[in-house]
């Protein structure tokens, strides 16, 4: 069974916290049952419920974030859910997610573990395991590990479209992590400007 975190990045301490197996996209994980499927307003398309384990998922390795873990959960590719998106992601120490406003979803950050610092508006707090956030949209949030361990978020969005912009970041698990270049970081950010508005380009 494979970890989010790769091994000699992130530490031993994560794994078994969040170890997810590979589930393909669209492809229920293994020991669900997809059906009943049900219809939704998004076109039709169908629905599948879902009891996951910590060893299902999309998993993939982010191109920016330190080559930070990501497990994209559900989602309309994943599970045909026409509203909701949740991931995971693992933030190597002194990593940050840069300062960003959602025009078009609220979000709901779950601290699972590791410490850092939360800016949400003109806030700012130390958050850690058990610390939540709720961000409505429109509203600037930027998130730093501040410790010496990963630090570890549940991201649920009310709306899709910001998953879209994690793939276009990342790479599945095995496959050759490149770094993204400051031309190509910028242009996949222009292309998701209706999901997510960065500070800098």
């Amino acid at each position: 069974m494979g970890s989010l975190t790769r091994r000699g990045t992130v530490g031993a301490t994560f794994i078994g916290l969040v170890t997810l197996g590979s589930c393909a996209p669209g492809v229920p994980a293994p020991g669900a049952t997809p059906t009943p499927t049900t219809s939704n307003a998004a076109g039709g398309h169908r629905s599948i419920p879902l009891i996951l384990a910590a060893d299902e998922g999309e998993r993939r390795v982010r191109r920016v974030l330190g080559g930070a873990p990501l497990i994209i959960k559900v989602d309309r590719q994943t599970a045909g859910a026409p509203e909701f998106v949740m991931a995971y992601e693992a933030l190597p120490p002194g990593v940050a997610i840069p300062p960003h406003r959602h025009p078009g979803a609220d979000e709901i950050i779950f601290v699972h573990s590791g410490t850092g610092t939360a800016e949400l508006g003109d806030k700012s707090s130390a958050v850690a395991a058990g610390s939540t956030i709720y961000i409505p949209r429109l509203t600037r949030i930027t998130v730093r590990n501040t410790g010496t361990e990963p630090l570890v978020i549940v991201a649920i969005f009310s709306q899709p479209g910001f998953e879209e912009l994690l793939r276009d970041t990342s790479v599945p698990e095995g496959q050759p992590v490149v770094p993204l270049s400051s031309a190509e970081l910028a242009a996949i950010r222009a292309r998701h400007l209706g999901h997510v508005i960065y500070e800098l380009p």
